[in-house]
């Protein structure tokens, strides 16, 4: 092994690009490893197992506790999915387990017919179920929706916006810039891609319609504060100080549960509970009607149904049940269309991301778990979420605050 233990999981986490290009979301360290790699032989699945093992026997290997702790986890994952690769049968929930450190169990239909009580009422038809309240939603995600000419205009506004609240809480580099880009044909609804040096391009797919009750989160979730915010904090801080794992982000290892975690709270965090009203007065701006009281209601109910979707992946690949079938699961638990199903189903079975669909819902529920330590809202928890954004922090991190 190397007398650097950073720079061989560098090139060990870069090498599975080749397998499956797209797995390594965002590299920003030395461009000479990076062309080393690429020039390479191609890698065989089981040999990148077999390092992955090897490199974890050798650890802490002069790091410190914190760091090796950091690398160790990630190699795991790394182990897991180079057994993937070479054809090894992995149970889901063990899979999961090993990319993400969280142990995943199905959700509970109970919850999901509170939350339809709760969507009902909101909706302003109590007692609703099955097509009655399915009639309600769509009627209102079609008032709820945004015009195709005006998603490019907000999507600037809505990022101005939260750029000034979080330069001000989360000091920036003065060189960072967000692009932004309408897609389409793709698996996801937006997707933040880290070019190094403070910039990233955001991706915003327009197959399906964007929503006024759901823009401001996207932006918030892949700019400011969320993917954007913590690539250039951790850049600067970690990276600037010489911890060089943070210049590689390796889809499906420990630090996508952590960072799509902190991107759902990244709304939140910058504008608290208010953040419709503060939505309703650059909506009115375009023209647009947006009810901050009624959006709240219908998006705290709906919360209750946070885990309908890692129940269809549980549902797919752990049960093995038909694919008709759970885009049946999906429509009736989510109230969605048929494309609207169908297109959930093309995240959860593509091979690369089809257990990410955990990132979001244990890491929501995790971080939220360990920000409520410090309260619902005040300055002690913005303080706990800058943490997220700047320590090199993991599940068993929280846990054993949490613990403690």
């Amino acid at each position: 092994m190397s007398a650097d233990p950073v720079t061989e999981y560098l090139r060990l986490g870069l090498a599975f690009d080749r397998l499956e290009e797209g797995f390594v979301d965002a590299y920003t360290g030395d461009p000479a490893l990076r062309v080393e790699v690429e020039n390479a032989p191609a890698p065989h699945p089981a040999e990148l197992a077999d390092r992955a093992r090897a490199l974890q026997r050798e650890l802490p290997a002069g790091l410190p506790a914190e760091r090796a702790e950091f690398v160790g986890a990630h190699l795991r994952a790394l182990e897991c999915s180079a057994r993937k690769f070479a054809g090894e049968e992995v149970g889901f929930v063990d899979e999961v387990q090993a990319y993400f450190d969280v142990r995943i169990e199905p959700g509970d239909e109970a919850v999901y017919r509170e939350a339809h009580a709760g969507m009902a009422e909101a909706l302003g038809v109590p007692g609703a179920t099955g097509d009655r309240l399915r009639e309600a939603y769509a009627a209102y995600r079609r008032a709820d929706e945004i015009p195709a000419a005006a998603v490019a205009q907000l999507i600037a506004e809505f990022s101005g916006s939260l750029r000034e609240t979080v330069r001000t809480a989360f000091p920036l580099p003065d060189a960072e810039t967000v692009e932004f880009e309408v897609v389409g044909d793709k698996p996801w609804s937006g997707f933040n891609y880290y070019l190094g040096g403070y910039r990233s391009k955001v991706a915003v797919n327009t197959d399906l319609p964007q929503y006024m009750s759901s823009l401001p989160g996207l932006i918030a979730h892949e700019a400011y504060p969320g993917h954007h915010t913590e690539h250039c904090r951790k850049e600067q801080g970690l990276v600037g100080s010489g911890q060089l794992e943070h210049t590689v982000f390796l889809v499906n290892t420990p630090q996508c549960l952590m960072a799509e975690g902190l991107a759902d709270h990244a709304l939140a965090a910058a504008k608290g509970t208010g953040w419709h009203e503060w939505a309703a007065e650059i909506y009115a701006d375009f023209g647009l009607r947006f009810d901050p009281e009624r959006a709240r209601a219908v998006g705290a109910a709906a919360a209750g149904l946070i885990r309908v979707r890692q129940d269809a992946a549980l549902a797919l690949h752990d049960r093995g049940d038909d694919i008709d079938d759970v885009a049946v699961f999906l429509q009736r638990w989510l109230l969605v269309a048929p494309d609207r199903a169908r297109q959930m189903l093309r995240f959860l079975t593509s091979p690369l991301w089809r257990a990410y669909i955990s990132t979001y819902v244990e890491g929501y529920a995790l971080l939220e778990t360990w920000l409520d330590r410090a309260g619902t809202s005040g300055p002690e928890r913005l303080a706990r979420f800058g943490r997220l954004l700047d320590e090199p922090l993991i599940p068993a991190s929280l846990r054993r605050e949490l613990a403690a």
